[in-house]
Order: structure tokens, then C-alpha cells, then sequence
């Protein structure tokens, strides 16, 4: 039987482009993470429309982002994206507008991102994921102001905590011990979780200004009791919840911190962006050794490279992927 395609109207796939990739990249890009090897995983909404759509890409040679055509593999999803996590070596977590948890997983020689899961739990936005260190589990936070941990192998939502008040802007997952984490909220409380403690898991963290909601935090991956926030009004504060010694605050935008990430060198290193849309990268005293100002929008998510490196990442509404490195003789400032 003669086939019915025209074999004329196949056209050449001239830039090898991954069989699901779209077409086209939309405008915010809102979350980066490198994996162990140096990939990148980046998302992106429009945020914008009658509906807004989302992606996710991933890019094996990282100074190709955000080029559709050189990426290794891409995927339209059906609702705009706010987070994006490795939560495996070939795992993605999404987190959705819709209220949903995705996964995703890279099959094909990493050339296809499959979906495993989409579970629609929360009643709003989700606008924070963190994978769970050492497990196959996860932590989202949301706009209907609940917590729920994941058993990603089940597919489930094992619990849900509503000790927020307002919407959850972000829970961080300790890096070292797996029933641990975080979480900031627009009650501005900062709260730590240990899921240990059925009866009273949470414990508040005191903050400088409660009036002043607490938008993003991340733990010291070398100190196991520091973790570090930002807020509001620009402000980071550092802070050893186990230790007797006051909470360290610096003023270092003029408008919210977006994100945080500590540096995996032995004198790890803090990177602070903002929506006054700056970089910002602090020593050990919170003295800035490095400020880049070269995006136009919104700066929305900031990753180190694995592995001490001083090479870190960018991404924001401009649409920009921008790579910084911090030069060796970090211990005075300097500008980029």
C-alpha cells in the first residue's frame, strides 16, 4: 500500500531540534538549576494572553540558553510555570499555575522529557518546589497558603500543613537532613519544619521585621543550622537558628529579594537577586564582592555550578540567560 505523506512535504530537521521541543521560547523565564554534570534546566511562561502556557528546556551546553535551537530537550506545558527542580538525575519537578505537581522525565538519550505525573493538590498557584535531600519526595508551597510534601514514587501527597496564614512564597529543603525544611510566607513568618515532630512540627524563626514579609530563603550547604532569607524591602539576613549569636542583616537591593543560593566552595559564597534587577554576590562577612546590573527586567532565579565552582547563573522576565564568574581575589568588592 502506497503511503499517504508526501515524503516531499517532510522538511530537513536541519538543527537536530528534539522531537517535543517548541517552537519558540516564551518571554519570562523564572527558574534555573544546574545539575551535577553542568545541564541546565530552565523554565519559562508567558504570562501573558488569554491563557498563559509555559515550557520547560533543558540545554546540555549552557551558554546556548536560551536558543530553542540548541537545546537537548523542551516541553510545552498546558499552564504557565513557576518553579522547576532536578529532583533526580533524569527527574524534573514543575511547579504550575493550574495548583499542580508535575514530573518529568528524560528518556531517549535525554533528548525527550516524558511526563509521569501531573496531580492537581493545591488550590492555587503552586509558587515554590524543593526536592527532598536523599528521597524520592518533594515540598511545594502556594498561594492557597498550604505546605504539602509529596511521595513522588507514589504519586501522593503524604501530608499537608496549613500554619501559614497568607500565601507561601517559598520552602527550601535542608541539604543535609532529609525531614528538614523551610518556609517564608506574606504572614511574614519564617518557619522551620521538622517532619519528625507529628504534634507541633514547626517552630518560628524570629525576623527583624515581621511587618515585613520574607520572600525567599536557602540553607548553607557546609552549616547545618544557617539559613539565609530575603525580604521585602531588599534586605538579607543570615541566620544560625541553633546559635546564640543575633541574626546578621544587610541591605543589599532597593527592591525584594527573588532568590538566594549559597556557592558549594568551602567559604561559600551568597547570591542575592532582586526586582531591582541586580545580582548581588556576598562574602562570608556579607561584604559584596560582585554586582551585575545588566539585566532589564525582573532578575527571577540564580543557580550555582556544582562541584566549588565560582561560575553562577541568571535568568529573568528580559528574557535573558546570563553567566557571572567571581573572580579569585573575592575578598574585596568589586562591579561587572
Amino acid at each position: 500500500m502506497k503511503s499517504a505523506v508526501d515524503t516531499n512535504m517532510i522538511k530537513e530537521n536541519r538543527w537536530n531540534i528534539p522531537p517535543n521541543a517548541p517552537a519558540c521560547m516564551e518571554k519570562h523565564l523564572c527558574s534555573a538549576q544546574y545539575r551535577a554534570d553542568g545541564t541546565l534546566l530552565l523554565g519559562a511562561s508567558s504570562l501573558a494572553g488569554r491563557s498563559w502556557q509555559g515550557s520547560v528546556w533543558i540545554y546540555s551546553d549552557p551558554t546556548q540558553a536560551p536558543n530553542e535551537e540548541q537545546c537537548k530537550a523542551g516541553v510545552q506545558t498546558e499552564a504557565g510555570v513557576t518553579d522547576v527542580k532536578w529532583v533526580s538525575e533524569k527527574g524534573v519537578v514543575v511547579a504550575s499555575d493550574t495548583g499542580a505537581l508535575e514530573l518529568w522525565e528524560l528518556a531517549e538519550d535525554e533528548r525527550l522529557l516524558v511526563n509521569r505525573f501531573t496531580k492537581q493538590e493545591h488550590d492555587h498557584i503552586v509558587t515554590t518546589v524543593s526536592p527532598v535531600t536523599g528521597a524520592s519526595s518533594a515540598v511545594t508551597g502556594s498561594m492557597d497558603c498550604r505546605i504539602k510534601v509529596w511521595d513522588l514514587s507514589q504519586e501522593t501527597v503524604v501530608t499537608t500543613y496549613n500554619a501559614h496564614t497568607q500565601p507561601v512564597s517559598c520552602v527550601s529543603c535542608s541539604p543535609t537532613e532529609e525531614s528538614l525544611f523551610i518556609s517564608c510566607g506574606q504572614d511574614g513568618r519564617v518557619l522551620m519544619w521538622d517532619r519528625r515532630k507529628p504534634n507541633k512540627p514547626a517552630t518560628k524563626i524570629d525576623v527583624v521585621t515581621p511587618s515585613c514579609s520574607p520572600t525567599t530563603a536557602a540553607w548553607h550547604p557546609h552549616h547545618r543550622s544557617t539559613i539565609a532569607f530575603g525580604d521585602e524591602l531588599g534586605r538579607v539576613t543570615v541566620k544560625d537558628f541553633l546559635g546564640t549569636e543575633p541574626a546578621r542583616v544587610v541591605k543589599v537591593h532597593n527592591r525584594r529579594v527573588n532568590g538566594l543560593a549559597f556557592s558549594t566552595q568551602s567559604a561559600s559564597l551568597l547570591a542575592s537577586i532582586s526586582d531591582d534587577c541586580s545580582l548581588a554576590v556576598l562574602n562570608s562577612d556579607l561584604q559584596e564582592i560582585l554586582r551585575d546590573r545588566r539585566h532589564q527586567d525582573f532578575v527571577k532565579s540564580v543557580c550555582w555550578l556544582h562541584g566549588g565552582s565560582n561560575g553562577l547563573t541568571t535568568v529573568g522576565w528580559d528574557h535573558l540567560v546570563l553567566h557571572h564568574t567571581v573572580g579569585p581575589a573575592a575578598g574585596a568588592p568589586n562591579s561587572s
